[in-house]
């Protein structure tokens, strides 16, 4: 008689005999552990789907412009708490009127347009006393104020809010501007109070290039700002990142908090703090005017038939500031007021420069690390 009709059972070992992990395990237990790291799976995708997945970006091209130029433009994150955004141009000439000292001027050229807003110079010292004024009380939250929010491409749709110049200083280096505009810039608030609003806003970047090759890019931020190397900035491809901070717009290179009380400074605390995030993703090239800067006579050239008028007009692209009897105006903070006077135009931001930055009388430091 063998020795398992005798009742004794030969040792079998564990390796010798493959029990499938599932019956091992008990199947139930094993077919939820899969369906758990399937759905995280599906998690980390749609995150990174709604993080990074964006449309192909294939750079414009335009007669007359050098193809770096468009290249390499800037890419600009809008805050994700942002309510003004970026807007058109001509919508800022159609909701306003041009006064003086607070006064409408008498039987202005009409109608006025980009092409021929220049025609505001022949008034109030060439123009500069010129104020383009809302016709509506801005205090109401008037629509045209808020902007347009850029789609899924990045596009102002039917809105014209960027201008592109290009000033060519020949032997190859040349510097490109990229002028931003919002019809509206909500001030900081200090200590509870909001300061610092205006009609209108300009804001720029601005790239040197040597033989089509970017060297630095210039931040615009309030009254100064900050520059980099382009090899230290973030970048999508080529195109550099530009963070604009919610409400005021100022350029940045990083997302998170920054006190602009010190000139090239910007701590992560302070009394007047801008902020950044990655909250929708604007393509200026998508919707600009371009024109080429000649340095020497301090005039534009149109290109592509961008309308000349909007960089020749030496007046401001919003409201003169309230007086303080006038019932917008709230009452002044330590001297401060809510309502400022609204900026110049992309003739006045120094398009003829020496330096990567403005002269402002501040040293002009070009940073290799991204930081404060």
């Amino acid at each position: 008689m063998g020795e398992a009709e005798k009742g004794e059972f030969l040792h079998v070992r564990e390796e010798d005999v493959k029990v499938p992990r599932w019956k091992a395990t008990g199947s139930r237990t094993y077919y939820c552990k899969i369906m758990a790291a399937l759905l995280l799976l599906i998690l980390v995708l749609q995150h990174a789907l709604s993080v990074y997945a964006r449309p192909p970006r294939i750079a414009r091209q335009v007669a007359g412009v050098p193809q770096y130029i468009l290249d390499y433009a800037p890419l600009v994150w809008l805050d994700i708490g942002e309510e003004y955004f970026p807007s058109d141009m001509y919508a800022q000439v159609t909701n306003t009127h041009p006064e003086i000292n607070l006064t409408s001027i008498a039987d202005p050229p009409a109608p006025l347009t980009l092409d021929n807003l220049h025609v505001l110079n022949d008034y109030g010292n060439d123009g500069m006393n010129v104020y383009l004024t809302s016709n509506m009380d801005v205090t109401e939250g008037p629509k045209w104020l808020d902007g347009v929010v850029p789609d899924s491409r990045g596009k102002t749709k039917k809105a014209i809010s960027c201008a592109i110049i290009v000033n060519d200083h020949g032997s190859g280096n040349v510097d490109a501007f990229y002028m931003y505009f919002y019809a509206y810039n909500l001030g900081n608030t200090v200590l509870g109070r909001e300061l610092g609003d205006h009609i209108g806003d300009w804001e720029h970047n601005m790239i040197r290039f040597e033989d089509g090759v970017p060297q630095a890019i210039w931040y615009s931020q309030h009254a100064n700002g900050q520059a980099f190397t382009y090899k230290s900035v973030e970048k999508e491809g080529l195109r550099p990142m530009t963070y604009s901070a919610v409400g005021s717009h100022a350029n940045y290179a990083i997302v998170g908090a920054h006190d602009h009380a010190i000139p090239d400074l910007n701590l992560p605390v302070g009394f007047l703090l801008d902020f950044t995030s990655q909250g929708t993703l604007w393509d200026p090239t998508l919707s600009t005017y371009f024109y080429n800067y000649q340095a020497e006579t301090g005039s534009f050239e149109s290109v592509d038939g961008s309308p000349l008028g909007a960089m020749h007009f030496k007046g401001k692209w919003g409201d003169q500031q309230y007086p303080d009897s006038d019932p917008k105006q709230p009452p002044p903070f330590f001297g401060f007021r809510k309502f400022v006077g609204g900026p110049s135009g992309p003739w006045d931001k120094q398009l003829n420069r020496t330096n990567v930055c403005p002269e402002t009388g501040i040293p002009c430091i070009v940073r290799d690390v991204l930081g404060p």
